[in-house]
């Protein structure tokens, strides 16, 4: 297995920045040494120099809907791996929303096998949660499978928990983390009813953060987080998207002492609802991109560390459907690609430090799942590295967008901070707008 010197970094990990350097042998960082370090590299060893670029552990993104199987019209497994490892993504979790629903451990065990042929990155999934699936459940193992995804309020198909008996059972004898959507389903019927009866079936966008209303989105976190302290579970809060959630959320320190986690997603601190009157549907997401205070909020708490983790919800749809009504346009849309870059640009404006980005997209996941051996630059641990240029700008347009949807509601964008080496496992993946043939990722475990 070839190595690799990387020379003349900035490292920036766990915190602090110091100009490094680092040795990657048999898959994994072997040496990390800081200032100038003059060294004759063993045999088989390729070296790097940094040029003084960044240095950071891969992004692990918890998050993300690669539409395989049965939705692969607008992604796959394949195609958006490649997509995150240009981003600096490393390591993914998908969810369990495709179809079928992943809601047997057997359809868990086939995505596995899939992502073990085609995914460029390393890979987990999460078993989807119904009313009547708790014994699916209950043979979750929890050093391989990343969590159990639940649906408290909203959803589509039959993954909507809503029997209150079937929450307790969740809640109660999971034996891994639950990772929830939180939206009132009541709430969002009773909103929607008011503005079809106002504009029928082609209501403006602009009513989307009306419909999926704050108060929608606290009911049900608010019942999430009740049961949670009522079984003491280890409870995951997805994609938070109001002020009013923040006062839910655990402040104990150090984070894994906490039992309440939450996330943040790039959409959610990027755009407000202005946005919606040049993009419309590009951002049509659930939970809805809100306004600027909620935006506003949302990067305090993050800066604060009250909310623990950045992730994408990357969960694409092709430009047509985009391009439907209301009511026929799915929600949701791409971004692993532009994660990474996104933040820190966000850096660039003084909004958030280059320390808090690497913390909440690299360190934080890797503390909140226990994933073993990753998320940050440690002796030992895998390589999963990436290298970043923060001052080459660019622009997001359709001659770089690798998504298979092959559009970005960042489109026009110019970001200033680039990625240009992506390292996987301790193989060269991606360098300087080149995709490099190597192994597949690998199956995350967890330290539970």
């Amino acid at each position: 297995m070839t190595g690799y010197y990387i020379r003349n970094a900035l490292i920036v990990n766990e915190g602090a920045q110091y100009n490094g350097s680092l040795l990657i042998r048999n898959g994994r960082i072997d040496k990390i040494y800081r200032g100038e370090k003059t060294m004759s590299v063993p045999d088989k060893t390729v070296t790097i120099d940094a040029g003084g670029n960044i240095l950071i552990p891969g992004i692990i993104d918890d998050h993300v809907h690669f539409r395989e199987p049965g939705l692969t019209h607008k992604g796959d497994i394949r195609s958006e791996s490649f997509a995150a490892i240009a981003g600096g993504i490393t390591s993914f979790m998908d969810m369990p929303n495709t179809k079928p629903q992943t809601t047997t451990q057997a359809l868990l065990e086939e995505k596995f096998t899939l992502a073990g042929k085609v995914s460029r990155a390393n890979y987990s999934f999460y078993l989807g949660a119904t009313n009547d699936n708790l014994k699916e459940i209950l043979l979750t193992d929890p050093e391989k499978v990343c969590g159990v995804k639940v649906f408290i309020g909203s959803s589509t198909g039959n993954m909507l928990v809503d029997d209150p008996l079937a929450l307790e059972g969740i809640f109660s004898q999971s034996p891994v983390l639950l990772a929830v959507h939180c939206e009132d389903e009541s709430t969002i019927r009773h909103n929607t009813s008011l503005f079809r009866g106002k504009y029928g079936e082609d209501i403006p966008v602009v009513f989307h953060p009306e419909i999926r209303s704050p108060e929608a989105c606290y009911k049900a976190s608010s019942l999430a987080v009740k049961m949670a302290k009522k079984h003491n579970t280890r409870l995951h809060i997805l994609h938070l998207s109001t002020s009013e959630e923040l006062q839910l959320l655990d402040t104990i320190s150090p984070r894994h002492k906490k039992r309440i986690t939450a996330e943040a997603c790039i959409h959610h601190l990027f755009f407000n609802d202005d946005d919606y009157n040049t993009l419309g549907n590009l951002i049509k997401v659930n939970p809805a991109v809100k306004n600027e205070e909620n935006r506003i909020a949302l990067i305090e708490a993050v800066n604060k560390g009250s909310i623990d983790n950045i992730a994408t919800d990357h969960a694409p749809h092709t430009f047509e459907e985009k391009k439907n009504s209301y009511f026929k346009t799915p929600s949701g849309g791409p971004m692993v690609q532009h994660s990474l870059v996104a933040m820190l640009e966000l850096y660039h404006q003084g909004i958030i430090t280059l320390e808090a980005v690497i913390d909440r997209m690299c360190h934080a996941p890797a503390d909140i799942f226990g994933i073993e051996n990753r998320g940050y630059i440690r002796e030992g641990y895998y390589a999963d590295l990436v290298l970043v240029d923060l001052n080459n700008p660019w622009i997001v347009n359709k001659d770089n967008i690798l998504y298979k949807c092959r559009w970005s509601p960042l489109e026009g964008r110019t970001f200033h901070a680039k990625v240009t080496h992506t390292f996987i496992n301790g193989n060269l993946v991606f360098e300087n707008n080149r995709f490099i043939d190597a192994p597949p990722g690998m199956r995350l475990r967890f330290n539970r």
